[in-house]
């Protein structure tokens, strides 16, 4: 088995999911691959489970009984992880807008000293290819306004490419994360700031998915909005359970 995890939450993303598994095999390092599947209509968890034929105690995949949300696949993995003693967790998606050839680099940092290294889209300027306009701006405009609410200098809160050593996730009370949808990424990231790990960004660039939709939508942006002044008001009230 080895030290590392990638976990990676799916839905509907049978026309992804075989290169992004083989991808990341393919990489020098050694990496165990974890899909969390919400029960895709597409056959996507099926799919995973005939390539485990060719990456034997490698390839794992915990398929949930209904679309639950990003955060709750999360940290289902996350669990799922700490259970099978991996010591290096990392967040990754399935439609190729992280590379998989960063999550070498995001390992590097956190074996130089990091706690917790960031696929940042916004460190060096906004490295996004292939999105529009306006989702350019909802989304650097929404980093912008955790930075002010929460006091965080992390550039790109809302990132979803993301490496934690165990000692973050054993640190951070999983059952307590209130999020589910993009914002889960803010809260993780701030629960580890108040804990005061070392958080690295790492600059990458982002693409847009080519295959697949989008699983964003109003609902979840309105939980990004309101939910991270609810989410400072609690850990200034109640620092001790936060």
């Amino acid at each position: 088995m080895a030290d590392s995890l990638v976990i990676i939450p799916t839905f509907n993303e049978i026309e992804n999911i075989e290169a992004i598994v083989r991808a990341v095999f393919d990489l020098k390092k050694e990496f165990d691959v974890l899909v969390v599947d919400d029960n895709s209509p597409d056959g996507t968890a099926e799919e995973v489970k005939q390539l485990q034929s060719d990456f034997p105690e490698r390839l794992f995949i915990e398929v949930r009984k209904e679309k639950s949300g990003l955060g709750t696949a999360y940290i289902h993995g996350f669990k799922w992880a700490l259970e099978n003693g991996y010591e290096f967790i990392f967040e990754m998606d399935a439609d190729f807008s992280h590379r998989p050839n960063d999550l070498l680099r995001l390992h590097r940092a956190c074996l130089n000293g990091a706690d917790m290294s960031i696929g940042s889209r916004y460190k060096k300027g906004v490295n996004v290819v292939n999105w529009p306009l306006h989702r350019v701006l909802l989304s650097y405009g929404a980093s912008f306004y955790v930075k002010v609410i929460t006091g965080m200098r992390i550039h790109d809160p809302t990132a979803g490419f993301v490496c934690y050593k165990r000692k973050v996730l054993e640190a951070i009370n999983l059952d307590a994360v209130r999020f589910i949808g993009y914002a889960f990424q803010i809260e993780m990231k701030y629960r580890a700031y108040l804990k005061k790990f070392k958080i690295e960004e790492i600059s990458i660039i982002f693409t847009d998915r080519v295959n697949g939709k989008s699983k964003m939508n109003s609902k979840i942006v309105r939980e990004a909005i309101f939910g991270v002044i609810g989410m400072r008001l609690r850990s200034l009230f109640f620092k001790k359970s936060f």
